[in-house]
């Protein structure tokens, strides 16, 4: 063989050992990354569920000292998990600052009323409980009104179940493409060394002999992959935290480590059996066979 020929089969090697990387890190990424959603769905929910609340509307003769009081008598129950006074002053300021006009000039008084915005914790966001709650919170004398949006919850508690059944269903249709893209690609890699496989044989090389370079090779580039992945997967990670730090905590080691293991894990396996397969493969089969 000429040094010319030499160094492109060296390019064509290099070429094909980093393709099988790539491609095994790209796809142990998406699976981390649908895996990270698994992990947080939990999460997820209760995000949006703790985005339901009421709007106590109060009395417009209610004292100051009685609203807060209320305001404190809420914040001691369990299914609260935060409040807000909103004064009639601050209610116009708001009203101005969205719609663009000063109401209050052309009214010449004041009609809204004070509120206290009410969050509750993910447990209690269901109808059933909030209808409950409104009732307890409408015995209070100082209290006008409560308003909240009853088909808003349920549309909410309904599609957080839906998203949680398709997400588990797209992932285990990922993870057999997953399976099935690194099996071709390690395949492919495999099936350019098949005179190489025969060539061995044809020494006296024992199947395992054969076997153990390919299989090292292949833990190795699932290890890599899966350590490229991890890499970016803690990226998206960063940046989803700085843009949702109430859903992403990053003091969620636990949940990190057991990701970021069954990456690795994905990843070795993966390689190990898809090398193991595709070279007893080319072990076995006719030597016509290798020309086709």
């Amino acid at each position: 063989m000429s040094k010319q020929e030499e160094r492109y089969a060296r390019r064509r090697l290099h070429s094909s050992y980093i393709t099988t990387v790539v491609s095994i890190s790209l796809v142990l990424f998406m699976l981390g990354l649908f895996g990270l959603i698994i992990l947080h769905t939990k999460k997820l929910s209760d995000y949006m569920k703790e985005n339901i609340g009421f709007s106590i509307i109060m009395k417009d003769n209610v004292r100051e000292a009685g609203i807060i009081k209320l305001q404190k008598t809420m914040d001691a129950m369990p299914y609260v998990k935060s409040t807000e006074y909103i004064t009639k002053e601050e209610a116009a300021k708001e009203f101005t600052k969205v719609y663009g006009e000063d109401f209050t000039n052309f009214l010449g008084y004041n009609p809204l009323l004070p509120t206290i915005e009410v969050r509750f914790n993910a447990d209690y966001a269901n109808n059933d409980s909030l209808s409950v709650i409104k009732a307890d919170i409408l015995s209070n004398k100082n209290v006008k009104e409560v308003c909240y949006q009853e088909s808003l919850v349920d549309v909410i508690n309904k599609n957080v179940r839906k998203i949680g059944i398709i997400i588990l269903g797209f992932t285990a249709l990922l993870l057999f493409i997953a399976i099935a893209l690194i099996n071709n690609t390690i395949r492919l890699s495999v099936y350019s060394k098949r005179f190489i496989i025969r060539s061995m044989q044809l020494v006296g090389a024992t199947h395992r002999f054969i076997r153990r370079p390919f299989i090292i090779k292949g833990v190795i580039q699932g290890i890599i992959g899966a350590l490229i992945a991890i890499l970016i997967l803690m990226g998206i990670v960063y940046v989803s935290q700085r843009q949702f730090p109430n859903l992403i905590d990053l003091e969620d080691i636990n949940i990190f480590l057991i990701l970021f293991g069954l990456v690795i894990l994905l990843g070795v396996l993966i390689s190990w059996l898809s090398n193991f397969f595709a070279v007893r493969k080319y072990i076995k089969i006719k030597t016509d066979n290798l020309y086709y």
